[in-house]
């Protein structure tokens, strides 16, 4: 079958196996040529490993480490016609490419909330490897169902006051006006046991009681805080209160791993279009005038820029930049004074005229579409697919 994108409102709901493929062998290919990444801990589990800062940091771990890898995602295969979910397609591609290079690599599809899935991980972990050396958290949910049954879900809402602003149609390339309403207490606390840092702390819980963790184990958690003109949506919001939770739980696992030698780091990194991302209000409008300005500046990552830089400079090193709270920072370039003042300055600028001009629409968009294999260079789109594409669960 010919498979082209097909995009309803922030989602898309196609994905392009032979797209996917390439870019993870892009990605692979980037991070080999900046040479061995000296380090790097050998037994690395991924919570989220199927996208974004996720997938990216198993990369990097593996292809510029060596490093052996497990990965935990929830990723849909292909089924009466529809293709797989972008996730299962890299996590595919992710595979065969380990395999190759001769990488230990192994894969768990399902709800990594759950305690199954944990047990199924520690199983695997004292069969294969006695002990992991790095926990990686990089889960990006809309539900969790907890251990008594009760299903939870995230909003995407501010808190105290309502928002209203613009996002833009990823379809139609137009600037619409988007109200919302402020959170209910029960709604932040959803938000909170979803995409805070309980579970991440359930995880390393488990996987210490059952001597998972080497001496000198290092766990860490992604976050972002934003610039000012997002905080109204995003850190002052339902996800800012989540992500705080974050600080909580890291300061409740080094206390967990101060016996061992271990660490809980969270890392403050970049804006960047995930797919959890390309689902918040406002974002659209705030990235793409970042992405102009920081391209101009020569200064625009990606995910695994992030991560390469972050591996190479920071989380291995001794001279970590950290904030006041203890989190390592990579966010430092697009929080930089100059990049901040065209954002700022344009912020409530923005109209449907001026948008291409003042805005970088054209790549925030290309980078959605990469995201599901679409618009990547070096694939011929007009070729059929077969969208079936099988995800070998283990390789060692």
């Amino acid at each position: 079958m010919i498979i082209e994108p097909k995009i309803k409102g922030f989602l898309c709901t196609t994905a392009h196996p032979e797209g996917c493929k390439v870019e993870i062998a892009r990605q692979i290919e980037q991070i080999q040529a900046g040479g061995k990444i000296d380090q790097v801990p050998q037994r690395v589990l991924v919570i989220g490993a199927s996208g974004g800062y996720g997938l990216a940091t198993r990369i990097a771990a593996a292809f510029g480490g060596g490093a052996k890898t497990m990965g935990v995602f929830f990723e849909r295969p292909a089924q009466k016609g529809r293709t797989a979910s972008p996730g299962w397609y890299k996590a595919a591609a992710f595979a065969s490419a380990a395999a190759d290079a001769g990488l230990y690599a192994q894969h768990f599809n399902g709800d990594a909330f759950s305690k199954e899935m944990k047990t199924a991980v520690i199983e695997r972990i004292l069969a294969d490897w006695g002990q992991v050396d790095m926990v990686v958290y990089s889960l990006a949910a809309p539900a969790r169902t907890l251990a008594s049954g009760e299903t939870v879900r995230s909003v995407l809402k501010p808190i105290g006051s309502a928002f209203s602003g613009a996002t833009i149609d990823f379809k139609t390339q137009e600037m619409r006006s988007l109200a919302l309403e402020p959170a209910s207490e029960a709604e932040i606390a959803a938000t909170v046991k979803v995409m805070g840092g309980e579970d991440w702390e359930d995880w390393i819980e488990q996987l210490e009681s059952a001597n998972c963790l080497s001496e000198g184990c290092l766990t860490t958690n992604y976050t972002y805080l934003g610039s000012e003109v997002t905080w109204p949506i995003y850190y002052h919001g339902t996800i800012g209160r989540a992500k705080e939770d974050l600080d909580r739980a890291a300061g409740a696992i080094n206390e967990r791993l101060r016996g061992n030698g271990g660490r809980a780091d969270v890392i403050v990194m970049k804006g960047l279009l995930t797919q959890a991302a390309s689902a918040i209000p406002g974002m659209s409008v705030y990235l793409s005038l970042l992405f102009k300005a920081m391209k101009a500046a020569g200064t625009h990552e990606g995910c695994l820029e992030q991560v390469e830089r972050l591996f190479r400079t920071q989380l291995f090193q001794t001279n970590q930049r950290r904030d006041g709270a203890g989190r390592i920072r990579m966010d430092d370039w697009e929080l930089s004074e100059e990049i901040q003042a065209y954002v700022k300055s344009h912020w409530n600028e923005i109209t449907q005229e001026n948008l291409d001009q003042l805005a970088d629409f054209a790549a925030y968009r290309e980078a959605f579409l990469n995201l599901h294999g679409f618009e990547v260079e070096g694939v011929d789109y007009d070729v059929e697919q077969n969208p079936d594409v099988p995800l070998a669960l283990a390789f060692g």
